[in-house]
């Protein structure tokens, strides 16, 4: 078997020598390299763990062996942030290969990736930028989740973008584009509660009349991050996904209400800058847990609305 030392001198553990951790029901948070050895001396640690697909596209060296370390006791989630799934240009090969490298040497109980682009031509953007609703977009998109479903030999979960911007070229709904790519792709879906919170106050719509038409039967995982309150040029307030603080009340409330809807679907804190120590990270996802556990199994899924 090949193990993974202290510095990463060797490989970490693959495949059919990785433990199996349900993740059914658990809320879990971003795994940060400076909390390792804060989360190996808490006894009470539980949930899961996400890691960012692309910190780790490397073959060795201390990423993977704090994340095979973790991975030994913990579920992992593997969230992909750059494969550009709505770009116009076709997907990077070597990037995808490395994406199901991954997936192949850590087992991940959840596998994910952006409705978004980042990729133009030979330029690759830090955002995760928007794209239009069209029945072309449509075709696009599913033809890329159809070429990554079919490389990693999974079902890909898809997650909701942040918006600040929309297209004048749209002739369908955000809710509407999702739920075609589902029907067409027989992808599942990761539902960002703070992402539709962000985007239903830059756009002016109501978050409540979103998620009452998002396809939540589909959905796989949730994520709760914390945002941050600009004011654009006109002076109205914009909000930023920032993923830099707690998860505000009004995405908790939204979260509450979709919960006591679909039931307990694993959650993940977001806190990717100005990083917390461990406790005040756990802090979220143990508010998450509690209320998971409130309602505990999951309801029947058919006709699934949410109405305050």
């Amino acid at each position: 078997m090949r193990t993974s030392t202290d510095d990463g001198s060797r490989l970490a553990p693959v495949g059919p020598h990785l433990p199996k951790h349900e993740i059914a029901g658990l809320a879990g948070t971003s795994f940060k390299h400076q909390h390792l050895q804060a989360i190996l001396a808490d006894d009470a640690c539980g949930g899961f763990f996400e890691i960012h697909a692309e910190n780790y596209m490397g073959a060795g060296g201390p990423p993977h062996a704090a994340l095979a370390r973790i991975r030994q006791d913990f579920p992992v989630s593997l969230h992909g942030v750059s494969m550009s799934i709505g770009g116009p240009q076709p997907l990077d090969k070597a990037h995808l290969g490395r994406f199901k490298a991954l997936v192949d040497r850590y087992e991940p109980a959840l596998v994910s990736e952006h409705l978004a682009w980042s990729t133009h031509e030979t330029t690759f953007y830090n955002d995760l930028l928007p794209l239009p609703y069209t029945e072309a977009t449509v075709a696009r998109v599913s033809d890329h989740i159809d070429e990554v479903q079919d490389a990693i030999g999974r079902r890909l979960l898809l997650e909701n973008p942040s918006t600040y911007v929309t297209f004048q070229d749209s002739t369908m709904s955000e809710t509407v584009f999702i739920r075609e790519l589902v029907k067409r792709t027989g992808c599942g879906l990761l539902l960002d509660i703070n992402n539709v919170f962000v985007s239903a106050t830059n756009q002016g719509y109501s978050a409540l009349a979103y998620l009452d038409d998002f396809p939540l039967e589909h959905v796989g995982e949730i994520h709760l991050a914390g945002h941050a309150e600009q004011q654009d040029d006109e002076g109205d307030l914009l909000l930023i996904d920032s993923h830099d603080g707690p998860v505000a009340d009004a995405v908790w409330k939204l979260y509450d209400i979709v919960i006591a809807r679909v039931g307990a679907i694993p959650t993940l804190i977001e806190w990717d800058s100005a990083i917390p120590d461990w406790p005040v990270l756990k802090r979220e996802a143990t508010a998450a847990q509690t209320i998971l556990d409130a309602y505990g199994q999951r309801m029947p899924r058919e006709n699934i609305r949410v109405r305050a």
